[in-house]
């Protein structure tokens, strides 16, 4: 039985836990017979090379939670109630596809979501000297200690009684307060509670909206170059993708933007190449999209990251005919695994998006909602901006320094902030080859040609994340990748 365990001290959970894990897994795979004793804690604890009390602690814990009985003079034993309602395993716990009758899925698939273009990241991204990856967030910066005290007080047993009945379609109160009072305002944003709805990241509102307000006989306004997902979001309604281009001072309202219903726009930090829109545009297009009646989706993500003092406000505060749908993020500041988004819009809309919601997921899971409130309400997250800001801003300088010294006149710094440079290399380059020959000097870059709906997109434009990347390592990581862009 000695053999079913195995333990890392490296692994980030505690001995005595993985000891737990590991014997009710085992119970539960039937690895260890009903009517066989465990080993004794002072032998197991020899055989594994562990502190006898940590085998006490893991086995009380057991019997406490119902894996183990104990039984007078004779030890610990399995449950058997543990087991009970378990279906028996089939013989072969793998059915093989018959051959002779494959079944043709293609006959059967309505969409094929998996074949859309998308952005693909290495999931080792770690293990790279100069990850130049683009939204990753940077542990060292990350809050530990005060996110766990929120995350312990979501779960005291008052809180546990507030967020744990079924809400339904609704969302935490207190989570909604701070949206509505903490974070909007920051943008000059001001909403009602029932203005409000909480999503399952950027990702899922971006989802709802398209779902509401697009079919086939739709238009939607995308950025050339732009946000990858939303074009594949838009493609699965499915809508009509209509290219909108932008400049030096992001997507351009002229007359491309006619016969549009929806118009989806990164004012603050254009997707991908992170321009900022002026004041002066962003009343034009608000002007077009009065005049000729469509909607426009504003993406503010990364909007807590800037550099300017005197930020320019969201698109949202200047909008007098509710023509602007807002769609707002934790995942560039708080932690992109945390899967928390919020959306922005007339009471009418946020009514059917949280009536689409509950039948996809009801509502995202109310404890991560309690302790990410719990985590505004206290002024950690102001606290965790400002650090984020000064960071990145050193790196900001750091890549721009680096950028201009090894490839000149390859790019424009972004003066709003963010956390990514947009690079154009000399024509002939191939930004799609020169990220396989960077990944074998450690060097993660992004080619930019998925970001281009156009299919004659250029292919010598790349991004540069620095959010996961040390200070130190930028200028060594840019001039290796300029060695390499010389090279051919």
């Amino acid at each position: 039985m000695f053999h079913l365990f195995h333990l890392n001290s490296a692994l980030g959970r505690s001995i005595q836990q993985q000891l737990r894990e590991q014997i009710a897994t085992a119970i539960l795979n039937g690895n260890i017979p009903l009517d066989e004793a465990l080993p004794s804690s002072r032998k197991l604890a020899k055989q594994l090379g562990i502190g006898r009390n940590t085998v006490v602690l893991a086995y009380e814990h057991l019997l406490d939670d119902g894996y183990l009985i104990a039984r007078e003079r004779k030890g610990y034993f399995v449950n058997p109630d543990i087991l009970k309602g378990s279906a028996n395993p089939p013989e072969s716990s793998v059915r093989e596809e018959d051959d002779r009758n494959p079944i043709n899925w293609d006959r059967h698939f309505k969409i094929r979501p998996s074949q859309q273009h998308n952005i693909v990241k290495p999931q080792d991204w770690q293990r790279y000297k100069y990850p130049f990856i683009y939204g990753q967030f940077d542990a060292s910066l990350f809050p530990t200690v005060n996110w766990r005290e929120c995350c312990r007080d979501a779960v005291s047993t008052t809180a546990v009684s507030d967020w744990a009945a079924d809400r339904f379609d609704g969302d935490d109160p207190l989570l909604i307060e701070q949206i509505r009072t903490r974070l909007l305002p920051r943008r000059g944003v001001w909403a009602s509670a029932d203005e409000i709805l909480v999503t399952v990241g950027a990702q899922q509102a971006l989802y709802l909206i398209a779902k509401l307000l697009l079919d086939q006989g739709s238009t939607i306004g995308l950025e050339e170059p732009g946000y990858v997902d939303i074009r594949n979001i838009a493609k699965i309604n499915p809508a009509q993708l209509k290219p909108i281009p932008t400049d030096a001072s992001g997507l351009i309202p002229d007359e491309s933007l006619q016969g549009c219903d929806l118009v989806y726009t990164t004012p603050s930090h254009q997707c991908p190449t992170m321009v900022t829109m002026p004041l002066e545009r962003r009343y034009e297009l608000l002007k077009r999209a009065d005049e000729e009646d469509f909607f426009i989706i504003e993406d503010d993500y990364e909007c807590e990251t800037n550099f300017d003092l005197n930020p320019i406000p969201a698109l949202k505060s200047l909008d007098e005919h509710n023509r602007v749908i807002y769609v707002g993020s934790l995942s560039k500041t708080l932690a992109p695994g945390l899967r928390l988004g919020y959306l922005v819009a007339p009471k009418a809309l946020i009514k059917e998006a949280r009536a689409l919601r509950r039948l996809m997921v009801r509502h995202p899971a109310t404890n991560n909602q309690r302790s990410v409130a719990l985590f505004l309400e206290r002024g950690y997250h102001d606290a965790l901006v400002m650090n984020i800001t000064r960071n990145y801003k050193t790196r900001w300088n750091a890549m721009d320094e680096a950028l201009n010294n090894h490839l000149p006149e390859s790019h424009t710094a972004p003066v709003f902030g963010g956390s990514c440079f947009w690079v154009e290399g000399p024509e002939s380059l191939d930004a799609e080859q020169l990220s396989l020959r960077a990944r074998e000097e450690s060097i993660l870059i992004e080619p930019g040609h998925i970001h281009f709906l156009q299919q004659d997109a250029p292919r010598n434009c790349f991004r540069l994340g620095y959010s996961s990347i040390s200070t130190g390592l930028i200028e060594p990581g840019i001039k290796k990748l300029a060695e390499l862009i010389n090279k051919g």
